[in-house]
């Protein structure tokens, strides 16, 4: 077997490769004389078919197998002894079209390699880690919002016409062509107006009625409507109106606290105040990441692989496309064209990748088979009542898999940079903070 190089510029690489056919050969008899004890025909013992005739009989199959096996052979080999690694698969071609059996195999085989990461010194890196305390002020609004969710509702004065946000409690009978339709009846029933509940239409034509009033809603079903048989109907809803009520925020006491699970209001408050300053910390972690990895931008530069570049820059100017376009669901627009901006971002990441990716691998950082898990779970947990579908699912898929370990592995990797960092912190109100995760969108 001979390989030969043929391109080495900056990271591309080139390669022949020849695998004689008396190598060829002599992997399809190794095959036939591990496989020949084992082997049955019709006139022989078993383990006593001669040779020629089992290369006669299996011979063009295993041939096919020894190929790609010489191939395979050789590009590790060539991986093991020269260091490489290659940055995306490598592109190997056969040159000789009208190859036979009894020929020398002759193949190509190309690729960029990924470049030589420079050491980092992490004591040299200055990050500032910012610290948002949850005051008084802040546990009280969001305790007010709270408030606002378990709000009850009270009749209104008599005579006072519903708004928007009121709770009105009608009977109704819906009717398409004058006749009444299964489903299209209640009593007693508690509608706010507002809340969307009810096909487009209905509610808005609610907003003023009082309480003792009959009113006739005219509505029209929608074409993608569930039911078929009402589908695109035009349908009128005899309404009466039996009471009008105001919402009213709920009383900020132990009964609230109880509500949501704690034990008084004073511990509500505390859990409260713990969330709050969870939050906080993930925003800061957010802002004290984005300055680590421009620290990190300005300390290394090294050649970076063509290929991973524009397929990283085409992939940013896919999912710019569609977030301008939210309307566009589909994937029929044409090749997105990167711009420089875009081809400079995908430079970032690529090198800034590659570097986390390295840094890890020296640190030996790993993600646990307990981490996989919980983030698995995190990630089901949008699909309720298929949590066991998606749990299957990510585990047949190992691309999925790589998503889901792709950023607990770089959370690490930082967490591991940032212990050798020269870190300071710095206490900041939650203004100041949530100015500072804002900037990030910004940049």
């Amino acid at each position: 077997m001979q390989v030969t190089e043929t391109l080495n510029e900056g990271l591309k690489r080139a390669y022949a490769i020849t695998v004689t056919a008396a190598e060829l050969d002599e992997k399809v008899n190794e095959k036939l004389a591990e496989a020949q004890p084992e082997i049955e025909m019709k006139g022989f013992r078993k383990g006593k078919v001669p040779m020629p005739l089992l290369k006669k009989q299996f011979g063009p199959r295993l041939l096919g197998e020894s190929m790609q096996e010489a191939i395979d052979g050789a590009m590790n080999k060539h991986f093991e002894d020269s260091g490489d690694r290659p940055a995306l698969q490598p592109d190997v071609k056969m040159t000789d079209e009208d190859w036979k059996e009894g020929d020398d195999i002759n193949v190509v085989m190309s690729y960029e390699a990924l470049p030589e990461v420079p050491e980092v010194d992490f004591s040299v890196i200055k990050i500032e880690k910012l610290v948002a305390k949850a005051d008084d002020a802040s546990v009280d609004e969001a305790l007010a919002n709270l408030a606002e969710t378990a709000q009850d509702f009270k009749d209104r004065k008599k005579g006072s016409k519903a708004k928007d946000g009121d709770q009105i409690v009608i009977d109704f009978v819906g009717k398409v062509d004058g006749e009444a339709f299964e489903g299209g009846a209640a009593e007693d029933y508690p509608l706010t107006l507002g809340s969307g509940s009810f096909i487009p239409g209905f509610e808005e034509q609610l907003v003023g009625v009082k309480a003792g009033e009959e009113k006739a809603v005219e509505v029209k079903f929608p074409e993608e409507y569930g039911a078929e048989n009402l589908a695109g109907k035009d349908a009128v809803f005899d309404v009466t109106v039996k009471a009008v009520k105001e919402p009213v925020a709920a009383e900020i006491n132990d009964e609230l606290a109880q509500k949501f699970g704690a034990e008084d209001l004073e511990a509500l408050k505390g859990q409260i105040r713990e969330r709050l300053e969870a939050e906080y910390a993930g925003a800061a972690r957010a802002v004290m990441k984005r300055t680590l990895l421009d620290e990190l931008d300005g300390l290394v530069s090294f050649d970076l692989p063509p290929s991973l570049v524009e397929a990283e820059a085409k992939q940013i100017a896919h999912q710019l496309y569609h977030e301008e376009h939210p309307e566009d669901h589909g994937h029929d627009h044409g090749e997105m064209e990167p711009t420089d901006e875009h081809n400079k971002l995908a430079e970032r990441r690529v090198r800034l990748g590659l570097l986390l990716a390295e840094l890890g691998q020296k640190a030996e950082v790993e993600v646990s088979d307990s981490e996989m898990t919980q983030a698995i779970m995190n990630q089901a947990r949008q699909y309720p009542g298929q949590e066991r579908a998606f749990f299957d699912y990510v585990r047949q898929n190992p691309q999925m898999q790589q998503q889901l370990r792709a950023p607990i592995f770089e959370d690490k990797v930082i967490d591991h940079i940032v212990e050798g960092a020269q870190v300071t912190e710095k206490e900041v109100s939650k203004d100041d903070l949530q100015k500072a995760v804002e900037a990030l969108d910004e940049e």
